[in-house]
């Protein structure tokens, strides 16, 4: 029986799907609902809804409040059962296996959730039916495969091995036996333990698969001389398989081959031994392997890191996979962990990629921006713009205002020729700016675009001084205005390059900026000027602008306390003029690029060693 996609399309964000029942709600479901529709990351308002339906047993608010839940937290194990167990208090039976096959495509790591659908089958089922025996076997091996590698699968495999031992089909449990004696688990002691018992209680006959039994027979036969056809097979008994004559050799031969038998799996017992114990430590420190919405401690996230970078080196690829599914049933909301997953998986499998992507973002991480860059980024090497383009989309509708993501839309735009369509999205964000700092921002990078890009000087300036005018206090735009006018022939630009100066100097900035600024005017008319007295003219302003400086900081002195926008104001001053004096502007390209969210300048250059002070 396999598994398949049977969760509901529409369901998305489970909020916005509508049931109608001629049965009215109960009367407290909305005040519930209400909560998470809200705030649907309220899991605590969840569970309230969840424990309301369930008490009141109304089959259609129960349907739509799981339905929603799962959406979001697909990885809650119980409530899966919760919910199969409503569909089935109502007589659903289809219905309720659905859930269960539902959660199990979800979370097919859960050996809980396993055992309680085989439970559910071994109930509902017919026993008379002739295939419900082999639809309960096909439902094991399902678990196993899915599941049954976990290092803590072992209540699945003993429930496996109980249920072919009631049935009597000792071969199958041998069978099964020879499956878990070499997978690292938890209770693999116990496993080996309770083999031989098997093997001691039970005939060879009966334990051995046939081709097993008559291969052992043969090799007891050429050690002890004698042959296994001292009997002339019944009608019924395959040739080689029927019982020696002689009381003592049958004994002796039944002893032989438990002990063979035994003694074939020892190796592989041994083998095992040695993977558990070099996992072991790891395991022990895993103290909540289910998924919850608190945080894990730092110790059991470093755990789950080491873990995976020893599987990784030692372990086959289906045991890092499993390792990794398992750690992000603990670790849903951490994506760390579902980078490090897809990341392994490039190199093994690009729909695979994809679907851990896809899973990350659309459920347990919406609003994560890394994990979607990651995946916007990928799909964009696969050649599926389109994709790329939805996917950071998505994410800036579910976190709008964050820089980093328009910056990236824009981007993916330039990348590919849309230089209109990034143009766009950059003016779009400057006049939508939340505060005149942010729309200063978007400016500054539409002015790059436009210059760096597009090759448009005029557009760029236009954008700069027009943002000037509306955040005149700015001056990380003055002087990205001055570093588009030095890009040109400073010689031809002169008119302009002094424009921007006087901009700046001019204008409400704080004395400390504005001495930067003239400190720059004086050296520019010194290097590049045409006209003497521009520069003896700029000289004398700068002194005056110097005992002003003086001035504010004797009153600073003496207790006079500044406002403290101005404050601020002045402290990113401070950061610019380090950026202003480190050098040409035609040079400092950082000067233009800078970050948004933290600055690091280095100290400007002494003035004086060009001019000497002005006279005291």
């Amino acid at each position: 029986m396999e598994l398949e996609d049977t969760s509901k399309e529409g369901l998305e964000d489970g909020l916005d799907e509508l049931v109608t029942d001629e049965v009215p709600f109960p009367a407290e479901y909305e005040k519930f609902w209400k909560v998470v529709e809200e705030n649907p990351e309220d899991f605590t308002g969840w569970t309230y809804l969840l424990q309301h339906v369930e008490q009141e047993n109304h089959l259609v608010a129960a349907r739509k409040a799981f339905d929603a839940f799962f959406s979001r937290y697909p990885y809650c194990y119980g409530y899966w059962k919760k919910y199969a167990d409503i569909e089935r208090r109502q007589g659903n039976i289809k219905q309720a296996e659905e859930v269960y096959r539902r959660g199990l495509q979800a979370i097919p790591l859960s050996v809980d959730l396993w055992l309680h659908y085989i439970s559910f089958l071994k109930d509902c089922l017919d026993s008379s039916e002739p295939d419900t025996e082999a639809r309960i076997r096909s439902v094991y091996e399902n678990a196993v495969l899915a599941a049954g590698t976990d290092f803590r699968s072992d209540r699945l495999w003993e429930a496996y091995i109980n249920w072919e031992m009631e049935l009597g089909n000792l071969a199958n449990v041998t069978s099964v036996y020879d499956r878990i004696l070499g997978i690292p688990t938890q209770l693999y002691s116990h496993h080996f333990q309770r083999f031989r018992e098997h093997v001691q209680g039970n005939l060879p006959k009966h334990f051995l698969s046939l081709d097993e039994f008559i291969r052992l027979r043969r090799e007891l036969a050429v050690v002890n001389g004698h042959s296994g056809e001292e009997v002339p097979p019944g009608d019924d008994i395959p040739p080689g398989t029927e019982d020696l004559t002689d009381p003592a050799k049958l004994v002796t031969e039944i002893e032989n081959m438990r002990h063979k038998v035994v003694e074939s799996r020892q190796e592989v017992f041994n083998h095992n031994e040695h993977e558990v114990s070099k996992r072991w430590a790891f395991e022990e420190a895993i103290k909540r392997p289910y998924f919850h919405v608190k945080p894990l401690e730092k110790a059991q996230l470093n755990n789950w890191k080491e873990y995976l970078d020893f599987e990784i080196e030692n372990g086959t690829p289906e045991r890092v996979v499993v390792l990794f599914e398992r750690c992000l049933i603990a670790c849903a909301l951490y994506e760390d962990f579902w980078i490090k997953y897809a990341k392994y998986l490039e190199n093994h499998s690009i729909e695979g990629v994809r679907h851990i992507y896809k899973k990350a973002c659309k459920t347990h991480l919406p609003k994560k921006p890394m994990v979607h860059f990651l995946w916007a980024a990928f799909e964009e090497q696969q050649g599926n713009i389109e994709e790329a383009r939805g996917i950071l989309q998505a994410l800036e509708e579910a976190v709008p205002g964050l820089a980093m993501v328009r910056l990236r839309r824009v981007s993916l735009e330039r990348r590919h020729g849309n230089l209109e369509e990034a143009e766009s999205l950059l003016q779009d964000a400057m006049n939508n700016g939340k505060n005149a700092s942010e729309a200063s921002f978007y400016a500054i990078k539409l002015a790059r675009q436009l210059f760096k890009v597009q090759k448009s000087l005029q557009k760029a300036r236009k954008v700069l001084v027009e943002a000037i005018e509306r955040d005149q206090q700015s001056p990380r735009l003055y002087l990205n205005l001055l570093e588009l006018e030095y890009s040109s022939d400073v010689k031809q630009n002169e008119e302009q390059i002094l424009s921007c100066f006087d901009k700046a100097l001019s204008s409400p900035l704080p004395i400390e900026t504005r001495v930067t600024f003239s400190q720059r005017k004086v050296e520019f008319l010194e290097d590049f000027g045409s006209d003497v007295n521009k520069l003896m003219s700029a000289y004398d302003e700068h002194q005056t602008l110097l005992k002003e400086q003086e001035s504010t900081k004797r009153k600073a002195e003496n207790g006079s306390q500044e406002p403290e926008p101005k404050k601020q104001r002045t402290d990113d001053t401070a950061a610019v003029t380090g950026h202003m004096m480190a050098g040409d502007m035609q040079t400092n390209h950082s000067a233009y690029n800078y970050n948004w969210y933290q600055y690091n300048y280095q100290n400007p250059w002494n003035y004086g060693q060009y001019y000497p002070p002005p006279p005291t």
